[in-house]
């Protein structure tokens, strides 16, 4: 039974063998760009603090809810990570990724049926600069990806519906196959599901990069992402990313 107000957990960090094709999820690649050890994947610290809004607000979520996450500093593997919700209003709920007490990332879910500011004209983007369509089956390693991550509820897996951070996931499929070239960083997602998807179809995953700008950390992309099955949207990301990790002149 969902409780409907979603309830503090912890998770020790792991990463999964396929982000070792990104250099930065290896120990190899974290000591090189600076860290002390590999660092976890966006979509899997993702995957920990969702598990609350799943388990609390259920299908329902899965089908009409979103959320923007946002990650604001490393989460290396073998940490441990405490996913602490809070009310944010509007029966929205902010979930805080904290490693030692110090916020590591954060997501703000709104509930099913709630706050949906994607799928907007991007006319007003610097860019619109469109990727070539991918098409991806969710079966293998899509089922139970969150699982494998350590986010081990099992209402997904019981409903044969696709884990939400499988979307990221694909959005990341996006900057690897066109956009990055060695270690790079997921940074943000705004994210809105427009359905519940059952696991074994196939997503055609459409794409445009909207903007690019060079910070001091490096080079950085924002592309609108539109993920469909059977000619029907099913979820709507404006997905950011750190693609360079050179620092740029101030």
């Amino acid at each position: 039974m969902m409780s409907g107000t979603p309830q503090a957990w912890s998770v020790r960090a792991r990463n999964l063998p396929e982000h070792a094709d990104n250099p930065i999820h290896t120990d190899e690649g974290g000591r090189a760009a600076g860290f002390s050890a590999a660092l976890v994947a966006g979509v899997t610290v993702h995957a920990y603090m969702v598990r609350p809004v799943v388990e609390a607000w259920g299908e329902g979520w899965l089908a009409t809810g979103s959320s923007t996450v946002e990650f604001l500093a490393p989460v290396e593997a073998g940490d441990l990570v405490d996913c602490v919700p809070e009310p944010v209003g509007n029966g929205s709920v902010e979930v805080r990724a904290l490693v030692d007490g110090d916020l590591r990332a954060r997501l703000v879910a709104h509930p099913p049926g709630g706050v949906h500011d994607m799928g907007k004209d991007w006319s007003d983007r610097p860019l619109s600069e469109r990727l070539p369509d991918h098409v991806e089956p969710l079966v293998d390693q899509w089922i139970n990806y969150a699982e494998r991550a350590g986010a081990d509820l099992a209402l997904c897996a019981k409903a044969a519906v696709v884990h939400p951070s499988v979307w990221p996931a694909l959005a990341n499929g996006v900057m690897t196959r066109h956009l990055v070239d060695g270690s790079w960083i997921h940074t943000s997602s705004r994210i809105a599901h427009h359905a519940a998807v059952p696991v074994g179809v196939s997503a055609l995953v459409e794409a445009t990069v909207v903007d690019r700008f060079d910070t001091r950390s490096g080079s950085r992309a924002v592309v609108d992402v539109r993920i469909s099955v059977d000619g029907l949207p099913v979820v709507t990301i404006e997905h950011e990313a750190l693609v360079s990790l050179e620092p740029t002149a101030p």
